[in-house]
């Protein structure tokens, strides 16, 4: 019988395969893991309500670890069991630091998408959350209540470089993490898929050497370093791939399901494509 007792998996470039799909053999092996006894739980940057469908077609009823950590919620009856949001006069300053450098910004309210207008940039994150985004024009006028998360949307090495000097200026403040290339996320300092799963994993009697979690961006790496076995995808960030305890094989060839087969159903042909 498998030591690990709960498994966190990230959504996008994880879970998700190219096509933004869960693929037929992922979710039969998270179904065999369930029936194993393992609890699943989602942890992702997206929103909760973006995350709910997979949720729901995966037939969990477990809380979800959304917006990096700082909302935890219950899938089935929607109770929120965590929810850190951004301090609003912080919230206000990225907003006008993002807005001086002219990059397209993301407000996060009540799992709510706000934008100051339209862009591309906005219809492109639409398209990939399934999420409308709503123009309210001037953001700084516009919140009036602390936001679960803020992000940026630009080029990839600019935001990198934006990133470590915001990590650097906001440092004990937020937390400054990047979920794509082209996302720089801003979220509460405690606000992080490790703290989150920590949570979880507590609320089932569960130590961190019974978790296994599953990612491959920057903004794994809280969850990545807090389980007993942090598991990096193939086609990882080198970086990631690093901090990784076992490389699993890419999100396009179901490397989710080898991991389950290979850590949880101990089946030892799982890397040759027979699991």
């Amino acid at each position: 019988m498998t030591k690990y007792k709960m498994l966190a998996i990230d959504l996008d470039d994880t879970l998700l395969n190219s096509r933004l799909e869960i693929s037929q053999r992922n979710q039969e092996y998270i179904r065999r893991a369930r029936q194993a006894g393992v609890y699943v739980t989602l942890a992702t940057g997206r929103m909760y309500c973006s995350a709910l469908p997979y949720a729901r077609q995966l037939e969990l009823n477990l809380p979800l670890i959304t917006y990096q950590g700082a909302l935890v919620k219950e899938a089935g009856t929607g109770e929120t069991l965590l929810h850190r949001p951004v301090p609003l006069e912080l919230a206000r300053e990225v907003i006008r630091l993002a807005r001086s450098r002219g990059y397209h910004i993301n407000v996060y309210v009540n799992d709510t998408l706000y934008v100051a207008k339209l862009t591309p940039e906005a219809e492109n994150y639409r398209r990939i959350s399934g999420i409308t985004p709503h123009p309210v024009g001037d953001l700084l006028a516009f919140l009036q209540e602390p936001p679960t998360k803020v992000l940026l949307v630009g080029e990839p090495d600019a935001l990198s470089q934006l990133g470590q000097q915001m990590q650097r200026y906001f440092a004990g403040r937020l937390h400054v993490t990047k979920s794509k290339p082209h996302f720089l996320e801003f979220s509460h300092p405690a606000a992080t898929k490790g703290h989150a799963l920590d949570t979880l994993a507590r609320r089932q009697g569960l130590t961190p050497q019974q978790v296994i979690a599953i990612g491959d961006a920057p903004n794994d790496l809280e969850m990545l370093a807090y389980a007993g076995l942090g598991v990096v995808m193939g086609n990882a960030l080198p970086e990631v791939k690093e901090k990784a305890d076992y490389v699993t094989l890419t999100n396009d060839q179901d490397g989710v399901a080898e991991v389950i087969a290979r850590f949880i159903l101990e089946d030892g042909t799982a890397r040759d494509g027979e699991y």
